[in-house]
């Protein structure tokens, strides 16, 4: 647990210097999440998805951030986006344990058998 607090303390500083440093806020927003700090991850994957509002894998992080905290329909909207951007690998998302509460809803397997059938 050190080694995160250090980490986030470290990532923090790099973005009082620029708060736009995304190659900053990613680790930060993964350190906060790997401390349970969920609502703070939560924050800087909502500021990372107005950075970078076409990256999928940014979408993806914020769908499990919103998981974590109990937010299914922020999630799916979320994941939803991830997916529509060009996230694919169903097989990880299947065992993600951050989306562990979205798989037990049946919205789970009604998008993910939609965007497989659109693909394939």
């Amino acid at each position: 647990m050190e080694d995160l607090e250090f980490e986030i303390h470290f990532f923090k500083e790099l973005i009082n210097e620029k708060a736009d440093f995304v190659d900053a806020l990613i680790p930060l927003a993964e350190a906060y999440t790997k401390a349970g700090r969920y609502l703070e991850g939560l924050r800087v994957d909502k500021q990372l998805a107005q950075l970078l509002p076409y990256d999928c894998v940014v979408h993806y992080n914020l769908a499990c951030s919103y998981t974590l905290l109990d937010k299914i329909d922020e999630a799916f909207r979320a994941l939803s986006k991830a997916i529509k951007l060009g996230y694919g690998d169903f097989r990880y998302m299947g065992l993600d344990p951050d989306l562990a509460k979205l798989r037990d809803d049946k919205r789970y397997k009604e998008l993910i058998n939609r965007k497989q059938k659109k693909r394939g």
